[in-house]
Order: C-alpha cells, then structure tokens, then sequence
C-alpha cells in the first residue's frame, strides 16, 4: 500500500480552470513531452531527477505528472526517500488527461 497522495487528473484541472497557480513536475521523456503537456509544468526527465532535486519546490503541493502514473509514483517514493513530503502523483497521468480531454 503507497503512501503517496494521489490526485485524479479532473482534479488538476479543475484547479487549473479556476485560475490555481499549480506547481507540476512531468517526468516523461522529451519525446513524449514533445506529443504535448499540460502548461504551466516544469520537465524534468525521470531520469535527471537526482541532479536536477535543487529545481523541486519544497514549499506547497507539487503535482508530479508522468505517461500513465508509474514513473510519477516512482518519483514521489524518490522524493519521500530525500524528505521532501510535499508531492502529488496525478493518477492514469497524460493518457488519462488526455482521455478526459477528448470527452
């Protein structure tokens, strides 16, 4: 059982809709950001996130977005592990997003 506080992507934006300044972090590779992300999030690769952690905020919720919610909930464990307690994992991330997009 994960620790990890989730947030469904209707959630995000909802709060992005209503003029919330959110901090998000997508940690797909370029070739996927490339196909697109939601604005406003930073990218940083999965894979650069141990000599990239100076770039994640430790104040407020940060919403950590991935292709499906597998390398976001890896990246929050890789977070808790350094003390930094403040991350979201938006769950079914930019497929579900995009699902939702298309309804």
């Amino acid at each position: 059982m994960s620790n990890i506080p989730e947030i469904e992507p209707t959630e995000v934006r909802r709060r992005l809709l209503a003029g919330e300044a959110l901090q998000m972090i997508d940690v797909r590779e370029d070739e996927e950001v490339a196909q697109g992300m939601i604005s406003g999030a930073k990218h940083i690769p999965l894979g650069e996130i141990p000599d990239r952690l100076d770039e994640i905020p430790t104040t407020g919720e940060v919403i950590i977005i991935c292709r499906s919610g597998g390398r976001s909930t890896r990246a929050c464990q890789y977070f808790l592990q350094q003390g930094i307690e403040n991350c979201i994992n938006m769950t079914g991330g930019m497929l579900q997003w995009n699902e939702e997009e298309e309804d």
